[in-house]
């Protein structure tokens, strides 16, 4: 009997074939070659592509996130993911593809709680994830975000230079790692190791502290009937008129539906009692997000839901052999399950006035580094565990056998990525100080301090 999806064991490349294929893209695109950044050779103004991506937002928020933009070139990046997609995508890529983050920075490295309640460590955002997409892509914008963020804690470039090295000879060796490990043990290995570095302890102890109870402290107040309700905090919290409220509301029913039965059970012990518009993150700013309040049992039982608006990748536009996705919270939900090892039991996707939305727990015990905690050591630490988790991704996802076999065991990738972190790097801070020109000349909102 031949079972469709399964391709039979005899058609299936061998790891020599596999090892031969990534070998074989090193002569379309040589390592070297990565290393390259010609801002000279864009062909637009980088605040164009700002301007572009502000066109489906919200635009009584705008201001603010021109606001979080200009805080910092990290800020700047951050919040920039369409323009250097298309940096990007004018480069050339070695024809090895993944499932990609599309978002992968340093903040975007965190920790949660798994379903049975331990913490993970692993990526934490995945708006911007496609499949089938160049590795390349999340490799170069980690490690680009490595020297901006350390950078801003005041790091020389020299540290820089030598983190994002780390990054990559972690990436490397752990591609080579996950190459030999059976299928079944990659889907469940969880990067553990050397949790104890200072960085990764802070943040997994930041996310013992966020629970749900503490969210309700810190976002909720008890309403005139006695009952919680969500605190307002214009403009960045605050409740909806009755006809949207109820929409969020009738959207749980059908993202109920993309839960597992005993899942679906959980969710049905909780009833609603308040919803709210939240602003969250830095690229997501303008973005419709609803936050809607649940009880179980009582005000000491409450679970928090947030429903996020999905556009499109940014990067779908730069691969033309991409397919649009039939629904954008359901892209980002089924590569989150492809990337991370375990994830948000709640995590799921509806539809509201035809736009997809995400749907995950509001306060699960997330939490992130401040780049501010990147001095010195740390930096190098965090690159460490950075370079393992992205490799995990790409290794679930794509043929480590050969990524491994492109990326080999020399310095050579180590390098050309390093030289291209600083360089891009550099362009970012010349993008952000145009951002901070045109915003000084009065040619775009901005708030700052919210």
């Amino acid at each position: 009997m031949r079972i469709p999806f399964l391709t039979r064991a005899h058609d299936r490349p061998s790891m020599t074939e596999r090892r031969d294929l990534g070998r074989l893209a090193r002569e379309r695109v040589k390592r070297a070659s990565l290393g390259v950044w010609d801002p000279k050779a864009r062909p637009y103004h980088a605040l164009d592509h700002v301007r572009a991506s502000l066109e489906d937002r919200l635009e009584s928020l705008i201001p603010i996130k021109i606001g979080r933009m200009s805080a910092s070139p990290f800020a700047f990046f951050r919040g920039s993911v369409p323009l250097m997609a298309a940096d990007l995508a004018r480069l050339p890529t070695t024809g090895l593809r993944v499932q990609i983050c599309g978002d992968a920075h340093v903040r975007n490295l965190g920790a949660y709680a798994a379903p049975d309640g331990h913490l993970v460590f692993d990526l934490n955002d995945f708006d911007e994830t496609l499949a089938h997409a160049p590795w390349e892509w999340d490799v170069l914008r980690l490690a680009t975000s490595f020297v901006l963020a350390g950078r801003e804690a005041g790091g020389k470039d020299g540290n820089c230079v030598a983190a994002v090295q780390t990054f990559v000879r972690t990436y490397r060796e752990s591609l080579a790692l996950f190459g030999t490990m059976k299928t079944r043990e990659l889907l469940r290995y969880e990067v553990r190791r050397r949790t104890q570095e200072t960085t990764v302890r802070a943040v997994l102890q930041r996310a013992e502290r966020s629970t749900a109870d503490r969210t309700m402290q810190k976002l909720c107040v008890v309403g005139p009937a006695g009952a919680p309700r969500f605190r307002e905090q214009r403009p960045l919290l605050f409740h909806l008129p009755d006809e949207e409220a109820d929409a969020v509301l009738e959207a749980l029913e059908p993202y109920r539906e993309t839960l597992q039965a005993d899942r679906r059970q959980f969710l049905d012990a909780y009833a609603p009692v308040d919803v709210a518009f939240k602003v969250v993150g830095t690229g997501s700013v303008g973005t419709r997000v609803y936050v809607v309040l649940m009880l179980g049992r009582g005000p000491d039982d409450p679970l928090f839901l947030q429903l996020k608006h999905q556009c499109a990748s940014s990067w779908e536009a730069s691969l033309p052999d991409a397919s649009p996705s039939p629904h954008q919270g359901q892209r980002v939900a089924e590569g989150q399950l492809r990337l991370q090892s375990t994830t948000d039991p709640l995590l799921g996707w509806t539809t509201i006035d035809g736009r997809g939305f995400l749907v995950r727990q509001l306060a699960d015990h997330k939490a992130s580094i401040d780049p501010a905690e990147l001095r010195g050591a740390a930096l190098d630490e965090y690159a460490y565990v950075g370079g393992q988790i992205l490799a995990k991704a790409h290794a679930r996802s794509g043929d480590a056998i050969a990524l491994s076999a492109y990326c080999g065991d020399t310095t050579r990738l180590d390098e050309a990525v390093s030289s291209f972190a600083v360089a891009y790097a550099d362009q970012t801070a010349n993008d952000h100080a145009e951002l901070l020109d045109a915003v000084k000349a009065g040619k775009l909102p901005c708030l700052t301090g919210v």
